[in-house]
């Protein structure tokens, strides 16, 4: 079971109201928290969550709070300096949290998330693991469709077996490839149609960020596989 970590209206509490998506900033906010307390086990203070974002104002801060707890993300005890409860999110031990990019990266950690996605830690979760949204086209030949999010998981060229769907930068660009080793070297196998396919002579100087190992598709908004940004 793939599960996300921030809220979506659909799982805030029940009301008569229709609850208010959220800004921009309040997603932020909200995405910074549930990290932050997956790392440390407690919530961050309104002055490390003004310092992240740049907010000299406590006040404002706490405005962006309150803003959450009204939209009922949030429960807050106004006594205590860290008095904010988060609302409707798993935090199990058993999920891990793995960023999320809307195209491949170029190379490890050039690029900032622009979300987070939480799956089940026998789904994959190992260091280093990262998600792609799929865009139209990129691993068509495998029955991934636009929107598919596309777990790559941290490998070694002698981890990766022959057939296997890798990321690897060739040239300026990291894509998708079939590995396939000869006698000679690694061949790249373009995955998308007209493609051209590389060939690497020294294996051991392929740029390799990973290897496809899963990819998650949410089949309506019905569906029990809830893949939502935190």
């Amino acid at each position: 079971m793939v599960r996300s970590s921030t809220i979506t209206p659909r799982e805030a509490p029940t009301t008569r109201r229709r609850v208010e998506p959220l800004s921009e900033i309040e997603r932020k906010i909200l995405d910074f928290m549930v990290q932050y307390l997956r790392s440390n086990t407690y919530q961050p203070s309104i002055r490390e969550i003004g310092e992240r974002f740049g907010i000299k104002s406590t006040k404002t801060v706490s405005e962006h709070l309150q803003a959450l707890a009204n939209k009922g993300f949030l429960e807050r005890d106004p006594s205590r300096s860290r008095g904010v409860k988060i609302l409707h999110v798993d935090l199990s031990a058993e999920t891990v949290s793995i960023p999320c990019y809307s195209e491949v990266p170029k190379a490890h950690g050039v690029w900032d998330a622009y979300m987070h996605l939480s799956i089940d830690r026998r789904m994959g979760g190992e260091r280093g693991c990262f998600i792609v949204k799929a865009k139209a086209g990129d691993l068509a030949v495998l029955g991934v469709a636009e929107g598919d999010f596309v777990l790559v998981s941290p490998a070694t060229v002698d981890e990766v077996a022959d057939g296997a769907i890798v990321v690897a930068r060739v040239g300026t660009d990291s894509l998708y490839h079939r590995f396939l080793r000869n006698g000679k070297g690694v061949c790249l196998e373009s995955l998308k149609a007209g493609g051209e396919d590389s060939f690497v002579e020294d294996a051991e100087r392929l740029d390799l960020l990973g290897r496809v190992t899963a990819f998650y598709r949410r089949m309506d908004d019905a569906a029990s596989v809830n893949l939502t940004q935190h």
